[in-house]
């Protein structure tokens, strides 16, 4: 389908609303949300969560599944999530914490955090900028995966598909929305963070949605394997 004026306006509008953009950036964790769970982030009634959740169902931004009672929404795709994440990156304007509670989870989210299936914030940079330096990405003219890039993943994420031909690009350059540099988008994104959280190099945080912990054994490992460190 051809990109227009009125696709483009269309997508942009239903994201110019506060509550629909509240839904979104809690979607941004990846996983599949509740109508009531999305009513609560946003804070509106259901029936009201219900008639953003259609708006954001006919513009493609998500899609949603029906399990017994429940409505399940999640983001459509990584290609919305990094359009989300951008537009983060170039409107976001630093507000001041207005209690210490928020002042830390803003401090978590700036850490690390998922950006829908791959690793954002300062961690995600770090390793992006490692994944550089190392020659597994080549940065010139786009980004690629380079020969040595490729054997690294296979070999560290047991995932030799990620650099295979399909519908996502094995890697992607997502403008981090803390840092205002890349972050590590693509299905080698993905691969990494999964293998981050099965191996416990990150945790996910249950007080602030989105947040990532760092845990000792994952300092070491990408101490290790890409000489990070945050």
């Amino acid at each position: 389908m051809p990109v227009t004026a009125e696709s483009i306006s269309a997508f942009a509008g239903v994201l110019a609303d506060r509550s629909r953009t509240a839904m979104c950036l809690a979607l941004l964790d990846g996983r599949a949300w509740t109508a009531g769970e999305l009513a609560r982030t946003a804070e509106v009634a259901r029936s009201t969560a219900s008639e953003h959740i259609s708006a954001l169902l006919a513009a493609g931004v998500v899609t949603d599944e029906r399990q017994g009672r429940h409505r399940y929404v999640r983001l459509a795709g990584p290609e919305v999530a990094e359009v989300i994440e951008t537009l983060g990156s170039v409107v976001g304007v630093p507000v001041r914490p207005t209690s210490l509670r928020t002042a830390r989870a803003t401090g978590r989210l700036a850490a690390a955090r998922t950006c829908y299936d791959h690793l954002a914030g300062a961690w995600g940079v770090a390793v992006f900028e490692g994944l550089t330096r190392a020659g597994l990405l080549r940065t010139v003219d786009g980004v690629v995966l380079t020969p040595a890039g490729r054997a690294w993943f296979a070999e560290v994420c047991a995932e030799p598909e990620v650099s295979a031909p399909g519908r996502r690009p094995a890697v992607r350059a997502c403008l981090d929305w803390t840092e205002r540099r890349s972050h590590l988008g693509g299905a080698a994104g993905a691969a990494l963070l999964r293998r981050g959280l099965e191996d416990g190099w990150f945790l996910r945080d249950a007080a602030v949605p989105r947040a990532l912990t760092i845990t000792p054994h994952g300092r070491r490992t990408l101490a290790d394997l890409l000489g990070v460190a945050v």
